[in-house]
């Protein structure tokens, strides 16, 4: 019996203080599949493949890998085709926002389940400098082989 009536409960939770204590840093995967709306699929892809792999998940972190490979591809291909037609073409753009749709169901709402059910918010973070300016370092070097493209095309 307790000595204080007025205290909370207890539950004995097995497990649930010890598994928040040891988890790897991770990538918040929500703000990683956000931060994939400005910078391509490619950015959040990349992220939960690499969560997946601190975490251990190594059949989770082959599917993510896969997804990473096919937004890169998906990319590339989608700057050849507008950079080779000249035009701005709008079925590009819808194919690529379809694409980050499908990932986000199939592929990072299930890494922000996982990581909510079994961490909560009790888990330690990386720090987004170091992929945001990768992103941006990449974005950069996109638009300077576009514009070499554009202009050898132009000779």
């Amino acid at each position: 019996m307790q000595d204080n009536h007025y205290a909370p409960p207890k539950a004995d939770v097995e497990g649930a203080l010890t598994e928040a204590a040891t988890a790897p840093p991770l990538w918040n995967p929500n703000a990683a599949a956000s931060w994939s709306l400005l910078f391509t699929p490619i950015f959040g892809t990349w992220l939960h493949w690499r969560n997946w792999v601190a975490l251990g998940e190594a059949e989770r972190a082959g599917t993510a890998r896969t997804w990473f490979i096919a937004s890169v591809v998906l990319v590339v291909v989608s700057i050849l085709i507008s950079a080779g037609s000249g035009q701005r073409g709008s079925g590009v753009r819808i194919l690529n926002f379809a694409v980050l749709i499908g990932w986000y169901y199939a592929g990072a709402k299930p890494q922000v389940k996982y990581v909510a059910e079994r961490f909560g918010d009790t888990y330690a973070r990386q720090g987004w400098a170091r992929p945001i300016l990768s992103a941006i370092g990449a974005i950069v070097a996109a638009i300077v082989v576009v514009t070499v493209l554009v202009v050898l095309r132009l000779l």
